[in-house]
């Protein structure tokens, strides 16, 4: 949860300086693992919410596979598949709207973001024009 890759890579070398010893696989996967860990700093700052999310998949169909599981057996193929089909458009109103959504195309063009500002050619890494 850090505002900065610099932030994010010295807790990062904390946690494992203090837990190497202790939990030595654990802190080597995560040493083996660093740069995609750290990925979304590359990303606009809007992202980050939901770059970060657990498991999106899981939750996103959570709600059909809780009530499509009781039903199994109960009807048909058609009518299994028109209930899957209402429940998944009434509990894609409850979803999250994507924040930075304009910024989607940007990504798709290799544009790129330290910290999640936009880097313009003449700009430091500071976010601030040179």
């Amino acid at each position: 949860m850090a505002e900065t890759r610099n932030d994010a890579e010295t807790a990062f070398d904390w946690f494992l300086k203090t837990y190497d010893a202790k939990y030595p696989k654990a802190t080597h996967c995560l040493l083996k693992d660093r740069e995609e860990l750290l990925a979304f700093y590359d990303f606009p700052a809007e992202h980050w919410v939901h770059l970060r999310t657990t498991n999106p998949i899981e939750s996103t169909f959570a709600t059909i596979r809780h009530r499509t599981a009781c039903t199994k057996g109960c009807v048909s193929r058609n009518t299994m598949l028109a209930m899957i089909f209402k429940l998944g458009t009434c509990a894609q109103r409850r979803w999250r709207r994507l924040r930075g959504f304009r910024h989607i195309a940007k990504v798709i063009r290799d544009v790129r973001f330290v910290n999640g500002i936009e880097q313009t050619e003449n700009a430091d890494h500071t976010g601030n024009a040179a």
